[in-house]
């Protein structure tokens, strides 16, 4: 299950919590807790090297799409050689899979493959990579995620030099033909996420905004309502 494509008249925000954020003693209840309020789980799978922290891989996605099945799992590789590990992804549960475009030499390729696998697929730009590199494979992705942090930690301070790159890109995706979605991560709270939304953005990303709340099932839908003054 994906995200239904994007409709620029008929424009909606999609909450993708991320699961980095949250209790891993108490996995199961962190996403029950917020299964209700969210569309989508988002999924970080870090490797060391492309970015310095490493998270989980396999196991995780695999139980989540077990016991979570009503959400679809956005799940963003911040690996090298993301490639090797696109079929065993769609194997796992994966529904979405982000690669980031510093990260794939073969940024075409990879991204076929992902949708050969039956998933949407999404290119990431890290805050300082410039949106002309998505030129030439706008026919095939479905999403583009915009870093609002460099990537490799949880807890960043967003930042506001993303808003203009956001607006940037939505207003250049409104003249192509393709129905693709803006997601954006890093940083962003509900004091923040309605210049997000404003700024064209329609998938949001939140981890300890939402699972250091103390209350993640009442920070989504404050996020939400934020949105939809």
């Amino acid at each position: 299950m994906h995200l239904p494509e994007y409709q620029p008249d008929q424009r909606r925000l999609y909450l993708s919590p991320s699961i980095l954020a949250a209790d891993f003693w108490n996995l199961s209840d962190a996403v029950t807790a917020v299964q209700a309020d969210a569309d989508a789980l988002h999924i970080d799978v870090m490797d060391g090297i492309f970015v310095p922290s490493i998270s989980y891989g396999f196991p995780i996605i695999e139980a989540l799409k077990r016991h979570h099945y009503p959400l679809p799992l956005d799940v963003h590789l911040m690996i090298e050689d993301a490639s090797r590990y696109i079929r065993t992804f769609a194997e796992a549960g994966a529904d979405m899979l982000t690669v980031h475009a510093e990260a794939c030499v073969h940024l075409q390729r990879t991204l076929a493959e992902i949708r050969a696998c039956g998933m949407a697929a999404a290119v990431c730009l890290n805050p300082a990579t410039p949106l002309h590199v998505l030129e030439e494979v706008l026919p095939y992705i479905d999403m583009v995620l915009i870093m609002s942090v460099n990537p490799g930690f949880g807890g960043q301070t967003f930042l506001d030099t993303t808003l203009e790159k956001i607006t940037r890109l939505r207003q250049w995706l409104d003249r192509t033909p393709y129905p693709i979605h803006i997601e954006v991560d890093g940083g962003i709270t509900t004091a923040n996420i309605a210049q997000v939304c404003e700024a064209g953005a329609d998938v949001v990303v939140a981890g300890s905004a939402v699972f250091g709340s103390g209350q993640p099932a009442e920070s989504l839908r404050k996020m939400r309502a934020r949105c939809e003054r």
